[in-house]
C-alpha cells in the first residue's frame, strides 16, 4: 500500500481532538487511510452503507457506549445525520470519565452536510481534514505526466494502462451522477449535470459567470448556482477566491472555477492519453489547475488561496497566503521555456510577495530575474511543506 501522506496529521489529530471527521469526494481512499489508522490503534470500524453496521446502531448510544474504550471509525456519516447529537453526548461523557482524546473517526463525501451538521452538534470537539486524490508529494512511483494525464484518484492513477484508467474515471463519473449526487440534493437530471460538469472543464479555470453557465445548459441562474455548489460541496471542483485586499486597484472580483481532479477534467473531454492530451486546447488550463490542486495539497494546513488580477491586466495565477508571513506569488506555466509576463511583475509591483516563482514542467531550478524563480511543480511542493514550521500560527 502507499502510505498517504495525510496519515500522519490524522495520527496527530487523534490526540488532540475527540472527534476528527475526514473529507474527500468517494474513491479517493478515505476507507483504506481510515483502515490504516485502525491497524495501528486497534480501532473498531463501521461502514453505514451496509445494512448490518446499520443495524448495529439501532439503540446508538448503547452501542458506541460498548466501545468507548477505543477509537470508533464511521464511514459514510452522512447516511446516518441523526447520530452527531449522539456523538456529542458520548464525547462529554468520555471526557468526564477522563478517556481522553481520539475517541471518532469520521468519513464522509459531502463537506456542506458534514460540516455543517458537525458544527452544530460537536463544536469545540471535532478537527477537519481533507484527503485529496494523490498529489506530487506522495511516493506513487509514477511520472509526473501520468499524474497529470490520469489524475490522483488511486483506481485511476495505478490502472494497468490509460485506457483501463480512462474507463475507471468514466465509470466514476456516471456513479456519481446516477447515484451519489441525488443523495445530498433534490434530483437532477444526470444528463442536464453531465452536460454543466462537461462545460466546466471545457471551461477550466476561466472566471465564474454563472448567468452565462446557466444560458449555455439552459437552466435558470439559481439552478446553475445550485450545480455550481453542489459540486464544490461534493469536492469535486474548487472556487478559487479573487484576491480582496485594499491596494488602491481595481480588482476582478469573480471566482475561478477549476475541476479539481485533471484526469476528471480528461474523461469529460473524451482525452483519452497524453497525446491526445498536448493537442487538445484545454492543455494550458489543464496543467494549470493540475498545479493549482497539488500545491495546495502540499501546503501547510492554514494556508488561503487566491488569484489576483486587476482591470488594467497585472495578473497573478495563485497567491498563497500563511497563517502567518508575506505572499508567495506563483506564476504557471506550461512552457519548458517559461518567460515572466508584464502583467506578473506589475501585480508583485503591486502586492510586495516574500517569493515570485514560475511554475513549469522542467527537471531544474533557476532564476529568471527580478526576484523571480523558475521551479518545477514537485519541488515547489516540498518547498511548501518544508515551510510548515515557519507558517504556523
Amino acid at each position: 500500500m502507499i502510505e498517504r501522506g495525510l496519515l500522519p496529521e490524522v495520527l496527530a489529530a487523534l490526540t488532540e481532538a475527540p472527534a476528527v471527521c475526514l473529507l474527500g469526494p468517494r474513491q479517493v481512499g478515505k476507507t483504506t487511510l481510515a483502515l490504516a489508522v485502525a491497524e495501528r490503534l486497534g480501532a473498531h470500524y463501521l461502514d453505514l452503507e451496509s445494512e448490518a453496521d446499520r443495524a448495529r446502531l439501532a439503540d446508538a448510544a448503547a452501542y458506541l457506549a460498548l466501545h468507548l474504550d477505543k477509537l470508533v471509525i464511521l464511514d459514510e456519516l452522512h447516511r446516518v445525520p441523526d447520530l452527531f447529537p449522539v456523538l456529542r453526548g458520548l464525547i462529554d461523557r468520555a471526557r468526564r470519565e477522563r478517556r481522553g482524546p481520539g475517541r471518532y473517526l469520521l468519513l464522509g463525501s459531502a463537506a456542506l452536510d458534514l460540516l455543517r451538521q458537525s458544527g452544530e452538534s460537536l463544536a469545540g470537539r471535532i478537527q477537519f481534514l481533507e484527503l485529496t486524490p494523490f498529489h506530487l508529494g506522495e511516493p506513487t512511483g509514477r511520472p509526473i505526466d501520468r499524474l497529470w494525464l490520469r489524475g490522483g484518484f488511486p483506481d485511476s492513477l495505478l490502472a494497468a494502462s490509460d485506457a483501463h484508467s480512462l474507463r475507471w474515471r468514466r465509470n466514476f463519473i456516471r456513479t456519481y451522477l446516477e447515484r451519489d449526487i441525488p443523495q445530498f440534493g433534490p434530483r437532477i437530471a444526470a444528463e442536464t449535470l453531465r452536460r454543466f460538469w462537461t462545460m466546466l472543464a471545457h471551461r477550466q479555470g476561466a472566471p465564474l459567470n454563472v448567468t452565462e453557465l446557466a444560458r449555455n445548459v439552459g437552466v435558470d441562474v439559481k439552478t446553475a448556482a445550485r450545480y455550481v455548489d453542489l459540486l464544490v460541496d461534493l469536492l469535486l471542483i474548487r472556487r478559487l477566491p479573487a484576491w480582496h485586499g485594499n491596494i488602491g486597484k481595481r480588482l476582478v472580483r469573480s471566482a475561478r472555477l477549476y475541476v479539481r481532479d485533471s484526469g476528471l477534467v480528461h474523461a469529460l473531454l473524451g482525452i483519452e492519453d497524453l497525446e491526445d492530451l498536448l493537442a487538445h486546447p484545454v492543455i494550458g488550463n489543464s496543467w494549470e489547475g493540475f498545479v493549482v490542486e497539488n500545491l495546495l495539497a502540499a501546503a501547510p494546513e492554514g494556508t488561503a488561496a487566491y488569484f489576483y488580477r486587476t482591470t488594467g491586466g497585472a495578473e497573478i495565477d495563485l497567491l498563497l497566503k500563511p497563517p502567518r508571513g508575506r505572499l508567495w506569488a506563483v506564476e504557471i506555466k506550461r512552457s519548458t521555456a517559461p518567460t515572466v509576463t508584464r502583467g506578473f511583475h506589475e501585480a508583485c509591483v503591486d502586492l510586495k510577495p516574500a517569493r515570485r516563482l514560475v511554475v513549469y514542467p522542467g527537471a531544474e531550478r533557476f532564476p529568471l530575474g527580478n526576484g523571480v524563480e523558475a521551479v518545477p511543480p514537485a519541488a515547489l511542493a516540498l518547498d511548501l511543506a518544508a515551510a510548515a514550521e515557519e507558517w504556523q500560527p
